[in-house]
């Protein structure tokens, strides 16, 4: 097989090793994650790296976006998160990296990057499908390998984004995960669902607060089932299902010593209602 290539090679290397997260749906059955880091390790040996989930379920971009959001707030400024969750790969759909004040995000432009990277935030969006930094040839199938990976271990050895590629004005957004009042409830949806289980919703603390929510009498309905609001996951007995505020401050359903998704036969997506005496 012929050895791929870069057109241009990263700069040298600062002086602080710097930190690339990686967030896809790719598992880790498969090959494909170390093969990403095997790529910019060759480009970029000094730098380190996070994983931050690789069972994104697959081609689920909302709950990439929701990933993300839950994490991107606790690494240090100058952080490089490279996520890939592309159901577009080989489509029209460009590449991007985006600078924000904190941080740079590199993947595709499809939404992925909605909730991390908002309008006030943002400092510099480069379309990168044709930078000089990819792989060649470039496989239709496999960006994270050919163009996400080489241009984050560009970012990380201090390559400035004019040489990237060319400048765009914004990024492709995402519907925001409504979170609606009608009448005494409010209602949101399923953003995630954890290994334990748990569905995170889009139902924050401070939504729970600026419409009232507070206190034992209220309750979570999801599908047929009413589960009741409490202080951890302990407080109902074994096997019974219950709400909490988790550590994101939304609003998560689990069942104690249990699968919520299982035992409510629920999952991303589904609607859920906040009900208050």
């Amino acid at each position: 097989m012929a050895a791929r290539r870069s057109n241009r090679r990263p700069a040298a290397a600062p002086e602080r090793a710097p930190i690339i997260t990686l967030t896809t749906d790719f598992g880790t059955r498969d090959p494909f994650v170390g093969i990403m880091k095997g790529v910019m390790l060759g480009l970029a040996p000094h730098a380190r790296f996070v994983d931050l989930t690789h069972d994104v379920p697959p081609q689920d971009v909302v709950a990439g976006a929701y990933a993300l959001r839950s994490a991107v707030s606790w690494f240090p400024a100058g952080t490089i998160h490279l996520a890939v969750v592309d159901p577009g790969v080989g489509t029209r759909r460009r590449a991007l990296a985006i600078a924000t004040k904190d941080a740079w995000f590199v993947g595709p432009d499809n939404g992925l990057f909605s909730w991390v990277a908002p309008k006030h935030a943002i400092r510099t969006i480069v379309e990168i499908s044709r930078s000089p930094y990819r792989l060649r040839p470039m496989s239709r199938t496999f960006h994270g390998r050919d163009l996400f990976a080489p241009v984050a271990a560009a970012l990380a050895c201090g390559a400035p984004p004019e040489r990237l590629g060319r400048a765009v004005r914004a990024i492709e957004r995402l519907r925001a995960p409504a979170v609606r009042r009608r009448g005494r409830s409010l209602y949101g949806e399923v953003l995630w669902t954890d290994r334990y289980g748990n569905l995170t919703t889009s139902i924050s603390g401070g939504d729970l607060g600026r419409n009232g929510f507070r206190g034992p009498g209220v309750s979570i309905t999801i599908g047929d089932h009413v589960v009741p609001f409490r202080s951890s996951y302990a407080a109902v007995r074994r096997n019974c299902a219950v709400a909490v505020l988790n550590s994101a401050d939304l609003v998560e359903i689990a069942v104690n010593h249990g699968s919520a998704a299982a035992a409510l036969g629920a999952g991303r997506g589904d609607g859920v209602r906040v009900d208050g005496k």
